[in-house]
């Protein structure tokens, strides 16, 4: 009874599942641990209750009606975060890193606001704009690694600030004139004799699905949430259920052997970054067609969307369930930084918190291989006792 108690133990924590969450969690209280220390060092008489406060994040209020609708905000944020975490680690399962998503980000924003209040088109139209772009700059980093073996890292940081200025000068021609912001996307520009107006675009913005009703009349929560799970649990599928993906796999794994095999490994490889390239676009636009915010065209660095979406991948283990679950909790210490007392701690103290829970995130793959080495050193001394 107690060796078959042991076995299962053993089994247990040698499923990689288990070795991931294990991981992740340890990472979690690592970021916290010296999150912690820091704010012990600024004031220890509120540290404790001011790192409650990040955790608690939409729980801090005490109407329920308020919780719901802060809860709804964040998820809104969640759902982007969730496509370019998607992004990262799609292409990272083909032996790619696509630093490039925050590039891809900001060119399927910019198409997606510019085809809703530039040309007044709808919704969907405008998702598939952003999917389209996205793809585009993705695939000019797999173009490049497939002909010319440049690496995919250096392209695509470079492609980064070409979509960020790019994008830019695209939407100066939507832009409010009395702020640095674009237009509304539910406004569409009329120019009529050479006079620019505006006027109503109600199509442009995601569904809502009812939802709104749930969260307490938060006017952004809608389909970007649902369509961020749906697409989660579909690459899934196609990575470990379909030929596409055991291809895409086998090119990442050793790119001479699947061409032994008569696989395409650079067409491969290009259609890997289009794919991850469409994720982050399709990201931007679950973020704008909401309407929850609008790009300013004075931005003179990066969205960070892109580059969180790469701790969000790795602390879900590289796997696209559990990568629903790390954007959700890296937007909810977020968005809970919000929540610290000013008075008491500058406002740069949760972003350093929240950095450096992301930073740990990227020892994830660290502390389960130690994990590993460990359970095999244990089975070799058992086994070495047995004999």
């Amino acid at each position: 009874m107690t060796a078959g108690n042991k076995k299962k133990k053993t089994s247990f924590l040698s499923i990689p599942a288990v070795q991931t969450v294990i991981a992740s969690l340890l990472c979690i209280l690592a970021g916290l641990l010296i999150g912690f220390i820091v704010l012990l060092i600024i004031n220890p008489g509120h540290a404790w209750t001011a790192l409650t406060d990040i955790l608690k994040n939409f729980w801090n209020y005490n109407k329920p009606a308020t919780q719901m609708k802060n809860l709804a905000n964040t998820l809104v944020k969640t759902a982007p975060l969730l496509m370019c975490s998607l992004s990262v680690l799609f292409s990272y399962k083909v032996g790619l890193f696509n630093i490039g998503a925050a590039g891809q980000y900001v060119a399927g924003a910019g198409a997606c606001i510019f085809c809703t209040v530039g040309l007044g088109w709808g919704w969907f139209p405008a998702l598939l704009a952003s999917i389209v772009f996205g793809a585009l700059i993705g695939a000019i980093s797999g173009v490049l690694k497939a002909y010319r073996n440049v690496n995919e890292v250096i392209s695509g940081i470079m492609l980064n600030w070409i979509c960020l200025y790019l994008v830019n000068t695209l939407l100066s021609g939507v832009k409010n004139p009395t702020s640095p912001y674009t237009y509304s996307i539910s406004l569409k520009v009329v120019t009529t004799d050479g006079v620019q107006s505006t006027a109503a675009n109600p199509g442009a913005t995601l569904p809502q699905l009812g939802l709104q009703g749930l969260f307490s009349n938060n006017k952004y929560i809608g389909l970007a949430i649902i369509l961020a799970v749906v697409i989660s649990v579909g690459i899934w599928v196609l990575l470990t259920k379909t030929k596409l993906g055991y291809e895409l796999r086998a090119t990442g794994l050793n790119k001479n052997a699947a061409k032994y095999c008569g696989m395409r490994d650079r067409a491969n490889i290009i259609l890997t970054m289009a794919i991850s390239g469409a994720l982050a676009g399709i990201g931007a636009s679950l973020l704008y067609l909401t309407g929850y915010e609008e790009w300013s065209v004075t931005q003179a660095s990066v969205p960070a969307m892109g580059f969180n979406g790469i701790a969000a991948a790795f602390l879900g283990g590289l796997h696209p369930i559990g990568a629903i679950f790390s954007s959700y909790f890296i937007q909810h210490i977020t968005d809970g930084g919000a929540q610290l007392n000013k008075q008491i701690y500058p406002s740069e103290i949760s972003n350093m918190i929240s950095s450096m829970i992301i930073y740990f995130c990227g020892f994830v793959l660290f502390f389960r291989l130690t994990l590993m080495k460990r359970l095999r050193g244990r089975g070799d001394r058992k086994g070495g006792i047995k004999a």
